[in-house]
């Protein structure tokens, strides 16, 4: 792991060696790896050592007390214990939704107090570990109504009374902007945007809707951070590459992405200005052979080994079912290609 060259990238300054990051929840690609079962003592720091990761990918809550809509979760975890059946909604209806005020439900934090405990965190993890870690926020804007609504009810709320529902995405901002205050007044250097506004085939809703409604509050968001001195990352899952010039006009200043999006439109337009993070393809780990995977770390790592501010990962994440083969050839060959020269 290296701080250093994750700090570097960050700030746009080109490391001899192309950094990366990874999200993994892969556990015989960690004993694999480590060639230490997981409950051996050494595991843990063999691990760490071995993966070698340069940033990790950190966001928060909004942590807040309220209703939201248990839509069920998939199984990613190999023994299936991540499994969870959808619950009833916590809405009934539409006009119920559209009689939803977000402040009055969750409240809005005391900025300096949740600046204090933020700066706390970060100042306890960041020198534990020689990587950078950022702050940020996992429910930001989309996310947060998806989480409350549920996706059928968010859906139908936004079609049938946009105005109303403008209402509520201010409440929305408020909240999350008091947030967002609170990390610009901590020590971090990086800031991550997590807010999944697309989906795999692009936009969830009129691209019109989110140039009125969400990316003039995203760049709300944005000047607070960098006007403190914070690098802005932004991330979705899904397509977003009909967004990106809107997300830097906005203020974004680097991307993490799944391989739906272009990496290619990002390096030819962005790549000497913005740090970018993926977008190699778990389906290729998954179904292809070692040639595939090989050829599709090659891939990013040529899009990318130009670009001063390129990490490599697994644009979709590494779960249980890839072949561990496949997952250990992918790191291998990243490691292979990741020096500039």
């Amino acid at each position: 792991m290296s701080y250093e060259r994750g700090i570097a990238a960050m700030r746009l300054q080109a490391p001899s060696e192309i950094p990366h990051t990874q999200y993994i929840s892969h556990p015989r690609f960690a004993e694999a790896l480590a060639g230490l079962p997981r409950d051996h003592p050494d595991f843990g720091e063999r691990w760490t050592k071995l993966i070698d990761l340069d940033y990790i990918w950190s966001t928060d809550g909004p942590m807040v007390k309220g209703r939201f809509t248990n839509m069920g979760h998939a199984v990613w975890a190999e023994d299936g214990s991540d499994f969870k059946e959808a619950g009833t909604p916590a809405f009934a209806s539409v006009e119920e939704a559209l009689s939803f005020d977000p402040v009055a439900e969750y409240g809005i934090p005391d900025v300096n107090k949740q600046a204090e405990e933020y700066n706390a965190r970060w100042k306890e993890n960041q020198p534990k570990t020689d990587a950078v870690i950022s702050g940020g926020l996992y429910y930001s804007l989309i996310s947060f109504c998806i989480a409350t609504f549920g996706w059928e009810i968010f859906l139908n709320a936004v079609g049938q009374d946009e105005d109303r529902f403008e209402d509520i995405l201010e409440g929305y901002f408020k909240i999350c902007m008091a947030y967002t205050q609170a990390w610009a007044k901590t020590d971090i250097e990086v800031y991550l945007t997590h807010d999944d506004m697309v989906w795999t085939q692009g936009a969830i809703f009129h691209p019109r809707w989110y140039r009125e409604h969400v990316f003039p509050r995203y760049k709300k968001y944005w000047e607070v951070l960098r006007n403190a001195g914070k690098k802005v990352l932004f991330c979705s899952d899904g397509n977003f590459t009909e967004f990106v010039d809107d997300l830097v006009d906005a203020g974004a200043q680097g991307f993490i992405f799944e391989p739906l999006t272009d990496l290619e439109y990002i390096v030819k337009n962005y790549g000497q200005t913005h740090v970018i993070i993926g977008n190699a393809d778990c389906r290729v780990l998954t179904f292809g052979t070692k040639e595939d995977v090989r050829k599709e770390v090659k891939r990013c790592m040529d899009l990318g080994r130009d670009c001063p501010g390129y990490f490599f990962a697994v644009g979709n994440h590494i779960p249980p079912n890839i072949p561990v083969e496949n997952a250990v050839e992918c790191f291998n060959e990243y490691h292979r290609l990741r020096n500039r020269t």
